[in-house]
Order: structure tokens, then C-alpha cells, then sequence
């Protein structure tokens, strides 16, 4: 599939484009250490994020010690320093999952996260040769506001809690893609080639959220959808303090770190 035909339905699914302000901010040489490292943080908060929604609805207490263990290694490395970054070892799951009884949805949230899981942590590991390659130092920095914003809009009732938090991540998912492509063109070939080879599975994560949202949504999402396209447009859009990879438009912005 040619790139343009990939990326319609994330265009059409969002309700604006990443400012140019945003571009021009993310490619200054300055900013290329923080851009991957939130980039790094991004993939694992997006395995987590994946693994929090199986261990919640959808596994036994087997399967979700398991899942633990599977992340266990990256968190360590990430949060508390530990290890040198070889993942080799823990690259799959030690187990297969098994669904709770009481969730007719499980199977189906079992095979679309874990498969998710897989490709972010691949992503992670990724990202995370490109900076020891160009001797980039795994820093702690700070989130941007954009994904606690998007959850601060979630229902609390069940299942429109699962199902606006799948949307949420619809829209997580489709930003990323766009960026990566809007990006691309100004990297260097290394990383113009990374992020190009990254746009096909985020697609997939998008639409894989949404219509899992669909399927455990009581009613049709089309409502929820446009609320939270418009919440995260506004994001998109408005001034950040800060530079991230979900970072909105820039004014004056600084390329810190914390």
C-alpha cells in the first residue's frame, strides 16, 4: 500500500493537522536527543497502556503475572537504570493467555493488544539502538500533557470506560502515524527510513482500537469519536511549554529536558 493510501484514514479520523510550528521545532538538531527519547517513552507507554487493558478486562491472574514479567525487563531499564538495554531474552510472552470467562470480548482484546505489545516493544527497542548509536543518553524527562488530557475525559461507567479509553488510543495511534510521516521528509535517511517502516502498524493500531471500541460500545461511538477528535485537535493545536513528540503548536518553545 503506497503511503498516501495509508494515510487517508488517519487524515480523515483526525480533525487537524500537526502545525507546522510542531515540524519545525522537532527536526532543529537541538531537539532530535529529546525527540527520540520521548519517542522511546512513547512505544513503552503504549505496551503498557496495552498490557494495563488485558491485565484489567480481559486475562486470568496467571495471565496477567505473566504480562508483568514481559514488561518487567523494559521497565526496570527505563525507570530504575537496570540492565543495558538487551532485551533479547524477553523479545515474546512467556505464556499464552487465557480470558476471563466473564468477558465475551477477551479473545478478540487478547489477540489485537498482544500482537500491539509485541510491535511497540519492538519499536522501543528500535528507537532505543538509533540513540546508542548516536551516543544518546536515556535521560528522564517529563510527559507532555497530551495523553493524561485525552483520559481525563473518560467515562467512569463500564463499558463506556473501555470503550472511550479504545478511542482514546485510536487517537494516540493516528497522531503518531501522522507525525511520523510528516517528519520523515526532513530526517536524515536513518531516520527518514525508521519512521516511514513504522507508519503501516501504527495504521493498524488505529483501526484496531477503534473498532474494538465499537465492539464492546453498548451504543454507536460516532459521538464519543468527534468528542474526542475535538479534544484532541484542541490539543494539537494550542501551545505546549515544552517540545514532545505529542506536544502541541509551538510559540517559543525550549528543547529541555525536564
Amino acid at each position: 500500500m503506497r503511503i498516501k493510501e495509508l494515510l487517508t484514514p488517519i487524515n480523515t479520523f483526525l480533525h487537524c493537522a500537526t502545525p507546522q510550528s510542531w515540524i519545525d521545532e522537532a527536526i532543529k538538531p537541538e531537539n532530535i536527543a529529546t525527540l527520540l527519547v520521548d519517542h522511546a517513552n512513547c512505544e513503552l507507554k503504549a505496551a503498557q497502556t496495552a498490557m494495563f487493558l488485558l491485565r484489567r478486562y480481559a486475562v486470568d491472574k496467571d495471565s496477567a503475572e505473566a504480562l508483568l514479567l514481559w514488561l518487567k525487563p523494559f521497565e526496570d531499564f527505563v525507570y530504575r537504570k537496570e540492565g543495558e538495554g538487551d532485551f533479547s531474552s524477553h523479545s515474546n510472552l512467556s505464556k499464552k493467555l487465557m480470558s476471563k470467562s466473564n468477558f465475551k470480548h477477551g479473545d478478540e482484546l487478547i489477540s489485537k493488544m498482544v500482537l500491539l505489545i509485541k510491535e511497540e516493544l519492538h519499536h522501543f527497542q528500535q528507537v532505543l539502538a538509533i540513540m546508542q548509536s548516536r551516543n544518546i543518553p536515556y535521560d528522564n524527562i517529563t510527559a507532555s500533557r497530551y495523553a493524561k488530557e485525552m483520559m481525563r475525559h473518560v467515562r467512569t461507567h463500564e463499558p463506556a470506560k473501555l470503550s472511550d479509553t479504545l478511542i482514546c488510543g485510536a487517537y494516540i495511534e493516528a497522531r503518531s502515524c501522522e507525525r511520523f510521516a510528516k517528519l520523515a521528509p526532513y530526517l536524515d535517511e536513518e531516520l527518514k527510513g525508521f519512521y516511514i517502516s513504522l507508519l503501516r502498524s501504527e495504521a493498524r493500531h488505529f483501526m484496531d482500537y477503534l473498532s474494538l471500541a465499537q465492539t464492546i460500545s453498548a451504543n454507536d461511538i460516532v459521538s464519543r469519536v468527534t468528542f474526542f477528535g475535538e479534544k484532541e485537535a484542541a490539543l494539537i493545536s494550542t501551545e505546549d511549554q515544552q517540545f514532545r513528540f505529542h506536544s502541541g503548536a509551538v510559540a517559543t518553545m525550549g528543547s529541555e529536558s525536564a
